[in-house]
């Protein structure tokens, strides 16, 4: 197993924010998250009237509060950084993935953070075993429903999985699918908290399969934008069903940077 670890060493959580101070970041772009989730949330709104609001001035208002942000951020920042928050203020939105999101956690584990979502109504959590390795005090908090301790019940790190179990009830889950079964330029959504944000939803395709050594099968290769954070993101179809859990970037000598999933037909074979 030496291969993988080496191999994994390099592509898990790449962070696009190398050259810039995450303060300063986080300062600049959370205040224009919460503008653009009301510029959203007012769209919708005038929706439902007789004259429903352009949706043209949405983005005319997205793309100007794009520009004030570049224009105060250093040279060396990342544009589709940016990108990222504008997406998941207008993905947000919408009923479906709003419900989503009322599921995915933040995992925390000693100093490390990650993503988890929970598959049950008692709280029963899947995240990625690197998140939670080596961590005796780990907690996990909901969008809706607070903070809950929570315990390593499974571990998997051969395919880079964990589960977790709180003392939860009557909480939000999503449900999985039978057979990952996903096809080249499939639509897919992932929510998941990247840097210091929670509950970002965004999309992307399945580019496909890649064989990676020390694996037994092959993972899902994502035309997505996942970032440090996204680590136990949920990967949903268009059913509302998780196909996937994105664990890792890979510097692709065709496709670029792409994200990495592990298919959740590896979670049943673990069952």
């Amino acid at each position: 197993m030496s291969d993988r670890k080496d191999y994994e060493q390099d592509i898990i959580d790449k962070d696009l924010y190398e050259e810039i101070d995450e303060e300063e970041l986080y300062e600049l772009v959370q205040e224009e998250k919460r503008k653009a989730l009301e510029r959203a949330r007012i769209e919708k709104e005038q929706q439902k009237t007789k004259r429903p609001f352009p949706r043209w001035i949405f983005w005319l208002i997205a793309a100007m509060m794009v520009g004030n942000v570049i224009a105060v951020l250093p040279n060396t920042f990342s544009i589709p950084a940016i990108d990222f928050l504008v997406t998941s203020a207008k993905l947000s939105t919408d009923d479906e993935i709003s419900s989503y999101k009322k599921s995915v956690v933040v995992v925390e584990a000693g100093r490390s953070k990650g993503t988890g979502f929970s598959i049950s109504s008692e709280g029963t959590i899947i995240t990625n075993h690197h998140v939670i390795e080596g961590e005796k005090r780990i907690a996990v908090g909901f969008p809706d429903d607070g903070l809950y301790k929570a315990e390593v019940v499974e571990e998997y790190p051969e395919i880079d999985l964990a589960v977790l179990e709180t003392d939860g009830e009557g909480l939000p889950h999503l449900p999985l699918a039978e057979q990952t079964n996903a096809e080249p330029g499939e639509h897919i959504f992932f929510i998941g908290n990247p840097l210091r944000f929670t509950g970002i939803a965004n999309q992307g395709n399945v580019i496909g399969y890649r064989q990676l050594t020390g694996w037994e099968g092959p993972v899902l290769m994502l035309d997505a934008p996942i970032y440090k954070g996204n680590s136990g993101s949920p990967v949903i179809n268009e059913h509302g069903e998780v196909i996937g859990v994105v664990y890792a970037t890979l510097n692709d000598e065709t496709e670029g940077r792409v994200g990495l999933a592990v298919p959740i037909d590896y979670y049943y074979e673990q069952q």
